[in-house]
């Protein structure tokens, strides 16, 4: 997608560990315009899937996920990092690895909010391990629903996780894919789609 690449290239900022800053615009400070945009690309590249709910995990993958369900017409249901007094019933439960946090977290749904019935895309910020997405893979799966497909704003193409998930068969469409990019100079290379 030209115009998140284009986003990124302006906007973006790449730190030393092969981070990639982009929180001006879809993760601390979010340019709802652009997602809508890609709420739209995602209903395209989806549009074959019978998708009645999107999943995603806090914290920044839900403003995002909330624009692109708009485009779909579906809940949206997000998988939360800590057990809080007001979560009630019965649960899924996985655990992540965070990339950026750099530590494991226990991540969980209601069942109430998951089902067998259900068939789900997958929505988050950032791709670059995939333990993220496969540790939501494993809560739909639990579940017994459906992964209809996974959509990324942005893929580390030169890290494994994308690979990795597109070797178990899953539909994985990232909008922005990431090839190298380097600290010093700035520069940041996009795998051509």
């Amino acid at each position: 997608m030209r115009l998140l690449e284009e986003r990124i290239r302006k906007d973006g900022v790449v730190k030393e560990g092969q981070v990639l800053k982009v929180d001006s615009f879809i993760n601390h400070q979010m340019d709802i315009h652009l997602f809508n945009e890609m709420g739209k690309e995602f209903k395209r590249l989806f549009a074959d899937k019978n998708i009645n709910k999107i999943l995603t995990i806090e914290a920044s993958g839900i403003g995002l996920a909330c624009i692109i369900a708009q485009h779909f017409d579906v809940p949206v249901v997000f998988a939360k990092k800590a057990k809080s007094i007001n979560l009630d019933g019965e649960m899924y439960c996985t655990k992540i690895e965070s990339f950026t946090h750099k530590r494991v977290y226990d991540v969980i749904v209601s069942k109430k909010f998951l089902s067998e019935d259900d068939h789900v895309l997958i929505i988050d910020d950032f791709l670059a391990n995939g333990c993220a997405v496969a540790g939501l893979v494993d809560l739909v799966r639990s579940a017994g629903a459906t992964v209809e497909g996974v959509g990324i704003a942005v893929e580390k193409g030169f890290q494994q996780g994308g690979q990795l998930l597109r070797d178990k068969g899953l539909q994985v469409e990232s909008l922005a894919i990431v090839e190298s990019m380097n600290h010093e100079t700035g520069e940041i290379v996009f795998r051509e789609q």
